[in-house]
Order: C-alpha cells, then sequence, then structure tokens
C-alpha cells in the first residue's frame, strides 16, 4: 500500500515509495497498485468528490475532475506561489476565479471515420485512442451539440484510415469550424462542404487556409466591439476567464492615458481599454491586427487605437520606443517574453499588467521585473481550463526605482 504525498504541477500524485507517480490520486489517500498499473484507492481523501463527467476515465481532457473545486483552486495558487518563491517572491494572492462547467467556447477536437460513419472527440491521456464525449461537462452547450454535424463533416473530409483536427469556436451565429486535413478540397467537395455548412447553421467553414464558406459573421465581441478573427486563432478559452483578466488588467492600468499593449492578439485588452484611453497595440500575426483594426475602425466612442506588426521575441520594444506610454501590458505565450521583459526592466514605464499561461516563465520574468526596481503587490489566479493542470495568472507590477541600466546588463 502506498500513501500519495502531494501532486506535480501536472496533477499526478507522488507516492511514498519515492518514485511512483499515479493519475488521479489525491494527496493523503492510500492506494493500491496492481502489477498492470490500475490504482485502487483504499482511503481516499475527503477533497474526493465524483467525477461529473461519464466520460472521465477514458477521455485525455480533463485530470481533475475528481477533487473538490476548492482543493483544485488551492492547489493551482500554490503552483504559482512555489514557482515565485523560488525566486524570493511572495506577493498578496486574490481569490482564485474558476469558470464554471460547461464554458469553454474553443476546443481542438479530433476526427475519425468509423465503419458506421464517424467519431469526435478527445484522445485518451497519452494515447492514440480517440473517445467520444457526446456529454462533455467542459463545452459550451453550442460546441456540444454541434458533435453529429462535426461527425458528417469527418466523412467528408477525412480518408478512410487517416485523422483529422477540428477547431471549432462558438459565435452567437453558429459554430465557426477550421478543418485540418490532408484531403484535396477538389471543386465539388467545396460544393459539398459548402451546402453542408448552410444545412448545419455554421458561421463559418475553413478548409485548411482557405476559407470555403461565411454565412453568418463569426465576431466575438471585446468589451462593446465586434471583432471577426481570423479562423482558429488564440482566443481567452471562457468569457468568464477573459472577465476576470480584462476586469484585473482595467484596475492594473486605471490613470493612464497611454497604453501600449504587447502580444496584442484580436484586441481582446485593446479594445475595451480604448474606452478610457489611447492604446498601440502590437502583435506578430498581421492577420490579427487587421481584424482588431476593422473592429475599432467600426467601434463608437472609442479613443485612438494603432497597431503593429512585429516579432516581440526577435525585436522587442526598446526603452526609447516605450517612453511615450504610461503603462504596459504583455500577454506572452507559454514561453515568456524574456527579451521584452528586460527592455521593459529598463524602461520608464511605471505600470505593467502582465498576463501568463505559465507559472514558471511568470516568475522568471517577475523576478527580472522586481530586481529593476517593480514591486508586485497582487497576483490573482484564473483557472479557465477548468479540471486540467493549466494555469492563468494575472498580476501588477507598480515601478518603486527608477530603471537601472547596470542591474539589466547583469539579468542577460
Amino acid at each position: 500500500m502506498l500513501t500519495i504525498e502531494s501532486l506535480t504541477h501536472l496533477g499526478m500524485g507522488r507516492a511514498s515509495d519515492g518514485r511512483s507517480l499515479l493519475p488521479r490520486v489525491l494527496p493523503g489517500e492510500e492506494v493500491d497498485v496492481a502489477q498492470d498499473g490500475t490504482v485502487r484507492i483504499v482511503t481516499p481523501s475527503t477533497d474526493r468528490v465524483s467525477p461529473p463527467c461519464r466520460h472521465f476515465k477514458s477521455c485525455g481532457g480533463c485530470a481533475m475532475q475528481h477533487a473538490t473545486d476548492d482543493f483544485v483552486a488551492s492547489w493551482k495558487q500554490e503552483i504559482v506561489q512555489k514557482a515565485l518563491a523560488a525566486h524570493g517572491l511572495s506577493p498578496e494572492f486574490r481569490p482564485v476565479m474558476t469558470s464554471p462547467a460547461n464554458s469553454r467556447r474553443r476546443a481542438k477536437l479530433s476526427g475519425r471515420r468509423t465503419k458506421k460513419g464517424a467519431m469526435v472527440g478527445f484522445h485518451a491521456k497519452a494515447s492514440d485512442t480517440l473517445v467520444a464525449v457526446p456529454d462533455c461537462q467542459l463545452l459550451t452547450p453550442t460546441l456540444v451539440a454541434s458533435f453529429p454535424a462535426l461527425e458528417e463533416l469527418t466523412t467528408l473530409a477525412c480518408s478512410r484510415k487517416g485523422e483529422i483536427d477540428l477547431t471549432v469556436t462558438d459565435t452567437p451565429y453558429g459554430p465557426d469550424v477550421l478543418v485540418e486535413t490532408e484531403k484535396e478540397l477538389t471543386a465539388q467537395l467545396q460544393i459539398e462542404v459548402a451546402s453542408f455548412a448552410n444545412r448545419y447553421g455554421l458561421s463559418r467553414l475553413t478548409w485548411n487556409d482557405e476559407p470555403v464558406v461565411t454565412i453568418n459573421p463569426p465576431v466575438q465581441e471585446f468589451g462593446a466591439v465586434k471583432v471577426i478573427p481570423p479562423s482558429g486563432v488564440f482566443l481567452q478559452a471562457t468569457k468568464e476567464g477573459e472577465t476576470a483578466l480584462l476586469t484585473a488588467v482595467e484596475e492594473i492600468t486605471a490613470g493612464a492615458n497611454k497604453i501600449v499593449d504587447l502580444f496584442a492578439g484580436c484586441g481582446t485588452f485593446t479594445l475595451p481599454l480604448a474606452k478610457r484611453a489611447e492604446v498601440h497595440a502590437i502583435e506578430g500575426e498581421k492577420q490579427m491586427l487587421t481584424a482588431l483594426d476593422k473592429g475599432w475602425r467600426e467601434g463608437h466612442e472609442l479613443r485612438r487605437v494603432t497597431t503593429e506588426t512585429r516579432d516581440l521575441f526577435r525585436r522587442p520594444l526598446e526603452p526609447d520606443e516605450l517612453r511615450h506610454y504610461d503603462a504596459a501590458i504583455i500577454d506572452p505565450p507559454r514561453a515568456g517574453a524574456e527579451a521584452q521583459i528586460e527592455t521593459l526592466a529598463n524602461s520608464a514605464i511605471n505600470t505593467i499588467a502582465m498576463v501568463s499561461c505559465n507559472p514558471v516563465t511568470f516568475a522568471r520574468d517577475a523576478k527580472t521585473l522586481t530586481d529593476a526596481g517593480f514591486a508586485l503587490p497582487r497576483v490573482q489566479v484564473v483557472d479557465q481550463f477548468r479540471w486540467s493542470p493549466h494555469v492563468e495568472i494575472v498580476a501588477q507590477f507598480v515601478r518603486k526605482i527608477a530603471p537601472n541600466n547596470n542591474l539589466l546588463s547583469r539579468t542577460r
């Protein structure tokens, strides 16, 4: 018999034998492990609950449905606290915001043909096995209701032995679907796919990089501004999570008249903040900025928004370019933005709102800023990816000490 001593950041249980990592267990539980690796819970934790989804045991989409919401929130916050503590940082934490069930508005599914038709779902954990999830408790009801349509689309788009990817986004006017497949889109197939999209009320259907049909604009609203993002691009996972991040960013940048939004995407933060401030949005993908700019031009009562296509990893905004702004927002990918953080550290910027999806790179970048004279008064964990190990973070940085060029050079 083994005792589970703690969980890793991926939700695997560290057992008392010092070598076993076991799935779907909780700290303090006593377990037996059979020779085939099957885990039997002998003494359950008081934090253990019955998984709300009947697909939990087979599907690889969720990892933590066996634990209470309070436990998961505390565990995720502790992951961020430990990452910061490794760099000597211990800010105040605001309460964790957890997105509700059936709120995930974007998903990347897989489709495969079968003898009787087709199957659409998620893969089992670390496996090629595809699991159908008709009663998924993670996705919005609109996305779950689209499964029969996606199965029919799979029969059109997938070869008999292949597999396709289906990125599906919930919009007010029907699902926005991106199909990624090796199958060629012939003229006849294009007619069939367009007819399919009309029949099932899709807003837009894209085949690899080729738009097939747009029946209704697949809009997303950022604040009061409607934007039509490019097919399949990044969006915050849930509307509730996006609102929590935006509320924090608005509070952090309150009073700023000129803001630079680094890694701006399609305008998640840029466009709502344009109600009260001028914003310069910088993003590496031109299509995303084109969508942002169109949304701004068609919006109402917005202050000036400018855009710039720029690779901030290779060419970060330099301190002399940052001198024009009262505050910065930075929302980088998982790798963080080490080069851009260093130039922010050496700039005259006094206020930074940082959004991150990786506690390790967030803590690294936070250390660079605090070494350069910034305070880190508060951090909030936003759990958009409910029942998963993923963590979103939003944090406030306020300059206490003027930038030090010598300090910056030591961080490189």
